[in-house]
């Protein structure tokens, strides 16, 4: 018994796909007489991120949790300070493992090299932020749940 089904031919939905990927496009159907070939791709998901204005710096306010740690504006002589720990890849800053849980450390916190200071999620893959070094954490420099750009300052450890 023989089926009715066209054959597909992988390079052409390939190809189609790649069309998808170069262009703006988010959908794209093509149809040619019994052949009909729909490829979606789903949008990307969209942060909102802090705008910075110049100004006069105020001290951010912690708005989700009074246990979170106040995080302190990133400056010049914070960029160049020994201690600094930087996000590794763009993503969202958690500093705790799960929501209301406790966070990893906290300013004071004694760490060793290697221990788990805050955890960068990245394509809904959790990536743990080890020590570069033992030491004190004397400054956290994001909220818990903010998102994160590759680079951008962390937190302080002396």
């Amino acid at each position: 018994m023989k089926t009715n089904k066209p054959n597909i031919d992988p390079a052409l939905v390939r190809e189609i796909a790649n069309l998808l990927s170069e262009s703006d496009l988010t959908e794209i159907e093509v149809q040619h007489e019994d052949l009909r070939i729909r490829v979606v791709r789903a949008p990307p998901t969209v942060y909102a991120a802090p705008v910075a204005v110049a100004g006069p710096a105020a001290a951010p306010v912690a708005a989700s949790s009074a246990a979170a740690p106040a995080p302190v504006a990133a400056s010049d002589d914070v960029s160049k300070h020994p201690g600094l720990v930087t996000s590794p890849m763009v993503g969202t800053a958690y500093l705790g493992p799960e929501p209301g849980a406790k966070f990893f450390v906290d300013v004071g916190s004694v760490v060793k090299e290697g221990q788990t200071l805050l955890i960068v999620e990245a394509m809904k893959t959790m990536n743990a932020i080890p020590a570069p070094r033992a030491g004190t954490v004397t400054r956290i420099l994001v909220e818990n749940a903010q998102p994160v750009e590759y680079g951008e300052p962390l937190l302080i450890i002396e």
